[in-house]
């Protein structure tokens, strides 16, 4: 009820404070002869350092090098509320074109969580770019050595299973692969990733789930042992080992890291965004940076991001609800 409450606040309160501070452009002002023609405003609704963080900034470095965007762009990190405040901020520019932000798998569970008076898919869909995939990872002394041998001893005996925060994809993703498998399991949230690992390593777990950027070095030096990966494509670091889908397992949800525009912006905006974005996906530094965070490369245009979201977010629904994490 306390996080309620405090994203709750936090959403009217940037509601306020937006509504006040930047008028609302008409969706005629964004012409297909005239559009970009002012600054850009990028909102990221995390802090500095971040996953998100450093998605945007990657972005806007290569808008910039290359000249794709004609003005300036200016970035303002508005953190607070698992995202409510940056996102509850971008909603309240409604029709403006000049405001644009980045997404990830708080986009779906926050208003899940908080009630926002947005949704996923209140926004104007650009891009998805990339999926924020996860690994299942035993301890790297474990008996167990691969996926199918998981999947045994799972339904045998119900294992305690890891993974960062309560409400969010860390706890979806392996909810999905019981459903799907036919196994029970203990869920174990962490705030911590290093408080994670380390329970798994000193078999306080019998598995966990993260990032594979996350856990690198654990898995090179065989402290850990990846047995499967969430995402359709596993990325080069783990590609001897299958995909859920491989198995029979797919579960079609991930965390999103895509661009949006502000509700009912302009579709000529929309789509000046999406063709400059296209160019954004094929730089090398683009490349340097999916490889580096070891993402798996999914990319999806205007109205598709927009079926993605609606999909991810009513199976993050149905799981939340039917454990009783939310209403």
């Amino acid at each position: 009820m306390h996080l309620k409450n405090t994203i709750g606040k936090a959403v009217w309160a940037c509601a306020l404070v937006g509504a006040m501070a930047i008028p609302t452009l008409s969706p005629g002002l964004a012409k297909a002869d005239s559009y970009p023609s002012e600054r850009l405003n990028w909102t990221i609704a995390f802090g500095p350092g971040g996953g998100n963080d450093i998605m945007s900034r990657t972005i806007i470095s290569i808008l910039e090098k290359y000249k794709l965007y004609p003005g300036e762009i200016v970035a303002q990190n508005r953190p607070g509320g698992s995202g409510a405040v940056g996102w509850g901020f971008v909603h309240n520019q409604k029709g403006n074109p000049y405001h644009i932000t980045s997404t990830s798998g708080s986009y779906i569970t926050t208003p899940l969580k908080a009630k926002t008076p947005w949704s996923p898919t209140t926004f104007t869909p650009v891009a998805l770019l990339a999926a924020d995939d996860l690994v299942l990872l035993v301890n790297g002394k474990s008996k167990i050595t691969s996926f199918d041998q998981f999947i045994k001893e799972a339904k045998a005996k119900p294992p305690a299973i890891g993974g960062m925060g309560a409400v969010n994809v860390d706890f979806i993703v392996p909810t999905l692969l019981a459903e799907k498998a036919g196994y029970k399991f203990e869920y174990v949230s962490f705030n911590k990733q290093g408080e994670l690992t380390t329970a798994l390593l000193s078999d306080a777990l019998d598995a966990m789930v993260a990032n594979p950027g996350e856990v690198a070095g654990l898995l090179e030096s065989g402290d850990l042992r990846a047995l499967a990966f969430s995402g359709k494509k596993a990325p080069e670091s783990l590609k001897d080992i299958p995909t859920f889908g491989d198995k029979g397992y797919e579960l079609g949800i991930s965390m999103p890291r895509g661009v949006v525009l502000p509700p009912e912006a302009p579709k000529e905006a929309q789509e000046w965004w999406i063709a400059t974005m296209k160019k954004v996906v094929e730089k090398p530094e683009w490349a340097a940076y999916v490889k580096k965070h070891e993402l798996t490369e999914t990319v999806l245009w205007g109205e598709d991001f927009r079926k993605f979201l609606a999909h991810s977010q009513e199976q993050f629904a149905r799981v939340l609800k039917a454990k009783g994490a939310i209403k």
